[in-house]
Parts: structure tokens; C-alpha cells; sequence
């Protein structure tokens, strides 16, 4: 009898916390993959300015996605971690118009796989 009410609480429980996608937003979700990509995401940023833009929002998004990582991590590591994402975030910001160069005029010949 324990047992079968342990089972039926966890049951519960995990039913609880999983995610529903309410029925409205289903159906819009639907319409947007039937009409497929926006045009916006294939379309190439031409200028200096589109580039900045787009490298700004990505260096951003790197940002965010470290908090969040750094936030799983036990409270000791945390500080350390949040220093090292500040730090490459700053790096990246300092380096744009470098990166944005580099990727308009890459070295012939010259293939950089360090990521740095």
C-alpha cells in the first residue's frame, strides 16, 4: 500500500512540473512552421553597421547562456564563473570591429579552429 501511494505521488509530482504548451499557442506554433523560416534569417547583413548589430546581439546571447550556466554550478564556483563570462564578454565587445574584418577578409590559406 506504501509503495503504490509512493509511485502515485511521484507520478503526480512529475506530471506537475512537466511542460504544456497551452492549446492556443499550439496552433500558432503550427502556422508559423507551415509558412516556414523568415525571410530575415537568410537575408545577409550587407553593412558595417547590420554586421555590428547581428555580432552584438550573438555576443549578447553568449553572455546570457553563461549566466545561466554559471547559476547551475555549485555557490563556490559560481563568483569564479560569472568573472570569466564578464571577461569574455568584455573581450568580444572590445574586439567586434576586429572579428567583423576577419570574417569580410579571411586569410587565404589560413584556417583558425581555436575559437579564439
Amino acid at each position: 500500500m506504501k509503495r503504490t501511494l509512493a509511485i502515485a505521488t511521484l507520478a503526480a509530482c512529475c506530471a506537475a512540473q512537466a511542460q504544456v504548451t497551452p492549446p492556443e499557442v499550439a496552433v500558432q506554433q503550427k502556422q508559423e512552421i507551415k509558412r516556414g523560416d523568415p525571410a530575415r534569417w537568410t537575408r545577409e547583413d550587407r553593412t558595417p553597421a547590420q554586421q555590428m548589430a547581428t555580432l552584438r546581439k550573438e555576443i549578447n546571447a553568449a553572455l546570457a547562456e553563461a549566466r545561466a550556466e554559471c547559476k547551475q554550478l555549485a555557490q563556490q564556483e559560481r563568483a569564479d564563473c560569472m568573472k570569466e563570462a564578464q571577461a569574455t564578454y568584455a573581450a568580444d565587445i572590445g574586439n567586434m570591429r576586429q572579428q567583423i574584418a576577419n570574417a569580410n577578409h579571411p586569410q587565404q590559406g589560413a584556417y583558425d579552429t581555436s575559437g579564439q
